[in-house]
């Protein structure tokens, strides 16, 4: 697998080595330049490739009311025009040499990447140094990505069932915090960005000190780090404010919203507060949720979808935040089964763990499938890179998959009871009910139409 072969000790001066980690069979190498740039390598030579991963610690909780989706943003302005580089030239420079390249923004941070034959890394190291230091933030650059965002939140969210009912569980879950809002923003809010707004927000956040870069594949540590010191020791740091966020207030009582929507099943979709990504209670609930949804032989797949056949698709998964998250569980009815007949159900099963102890071989079981789940997503240089750029960004740990993994064997039936009588509470849960547009709610006794909370 990876053999690394360059010692710590041989790294450019600029660099200060800071650890040595194992890493899927070798090492992952973590250095910083002056400017405060954190860089992982991670050398596996087993093809001839390598993916270049640039992780910035901004999402969209780093907004502000009335900015919301600036973030999500940046994820399109970063592709367009910057002093060097001519709106498209990025992406058709990649695609010339062979290259793949995407970005994806969430609550917590931003990240860009690309793969590519190892001999073109060097184009890779200079694209991502460009825009991180000389994009172009003027009317014409900013108008053009407001349209291609505004656009794509009428169909992700506007017109998408499942984006607008999303969107509402969050806003009812959260009602002070930034995880309130949605990533993509609202509508308003995009339409207003200017200019200025987004070069205040690119000089705070899109700064060596606020980046970690991830190197892996087949490459030489000593070289990419003196080509990475060559592009990026220019840039200067940033001042990166503390961050002024109020906690979420704890929640009282259940919440419930209704929305109709032109879809032919009901849907209903389900989030308790839950912990941390670093709570240790975090790796408990992931636990419980593979025994309740992981997979045919989950709880809720056996009872709702086998057994009763009162559903076509279930889901449920532990929020990754850096601060409090949700427990989110989503079903869709098979009609002509309603939401209130899932809902009864749906809680039923919850209720369930909160009383017995799960079972040892649904413990084993659902052990194996996280562990199985981490395995496969090491499987390529990319998968790794994700990997190393998720926990170190999150945890400060690139390796933190194999601790996590550590973490999951440790649970036992007795702590998952206990999580889930601490997390699977009543008062804590929040609520969306999509019905048909042409069902009357009242047949079901589930009241008026409107997205408004009842508390």
């Amino acid at each position: 697998m990876a053999n690394p072969s360059t010692s710590a000790h041989s790294a450019p001066s600029e660099w200060v080595h800071l650890t040595s980690i194992p890493f899927a069979g070798g090492t992952v190498e973590r250095y910083r330049l002056p400017n405060g740039l954190l860089v992982l390598v991670h050398e596996d030579h087993s093809a001839p490739v390598v993916t270049y991963h640039t992780w910035f610690r901004v999402g969209s909780r780093h907004e502000k009311p009335g900015k919301t989706g600036l973030a999500h943003l940046f994820e399109h302005l970063m592709f367009n025009e910057t002093e060097g580089l001519k709106a498209g030239e990025f992406d058709e420079k990649l695609e010339e040499n062979g290259a793949e390249s995407n970005a994806a923004t969430w609550v917590d941070w931003t990240y860009y990447y690309e793969s590519l034959p190892k001999e073109r890394l060097d184009l890779a190291i200079q694209l991502e140094s460009e825009r991180m230091s000389r994009l172009v933030l003027r009317e014409p650059q900013v108008a053009s990505e407001k349209d291609v965002v505004a656009n794509e939140r009428r169909y992700r969210v506007d017109d998408d069932v499942e984006g607008a009912a999303s969107e509402v569980l969050y806003k009812t879950a959260f009602t002070v915090h930034p995880y309130h809002w949605p990533t993509i923003g609202w509508m308003e809010d995009i339409l207003a960005f200017t200019p200025e707004d987004c070069l205040n927000f690119y000089r705070t956040f899109y700064a060596p000190n606020n980046a970690v870069v991830v190197v892996c594949g087949d490459v030489e540590a000593t070289t990419v780090l003196a080509e990475i010191a060559k592009a990026y020791a220019h840039i200067p740091a940033s001042h990166i404010p503390p961050e002024d966020i109020q906690p979420e207030p704890p929640q009282r009582e259940a919440r419930e919203v209704t929305l109709k929507k032109p879809t032919t099943s009901a849907k209903v979709y389900v989030a308790f507060r839950g912990p941390a990504f670093g709570d240790a209670d975090h790796a408990t609930l992931t636990v419980l949720n593979e025994i309740l949804f992981g997979g045919r032989a989950s709880r809720a797949h056996r009872i709702l979808v086998s057994e009763k056949e009162m559903a076509t698709d279930i889901r449920g998964w532990v929020s990754t935040f850096t601060h409090p998250g949700l427990y989110e569980m989503n079903v869709t009815a098979r009609p002509p089964h309603g939401a209130e007949e899932l809902e009864r159900e749906l809680y039923a099963i919850v209720d369930a763990v909160k009383t017995e102890v799960v079972s040892q071989e649904e413990l084993d079981r659902a052990k194996a499938r996280l562990e199985l789940s981490l395995l496969q997503s090491l499987d390529t240089a990319g998968g790794k890179a994700e990997q190393m750029g998720f926990y170190e960004t999150m945890i400060g740990d690139p390796a933190g998959a194999f601790r996590r993994l550590e973490a999951y064997q440790r649970v036992t039936a007795g702590e998952i009871r206990t999580a889930a009588r601490r997390y699977l509470q009543t008062e804590s849960r929040s609520l969306v009910r999509v019905l048909p547009e042409d069902e009357d709610p009242d047949a079901e006794g589930e009241g008026e139409d409107e997205s408004e909370v009842a508390e």
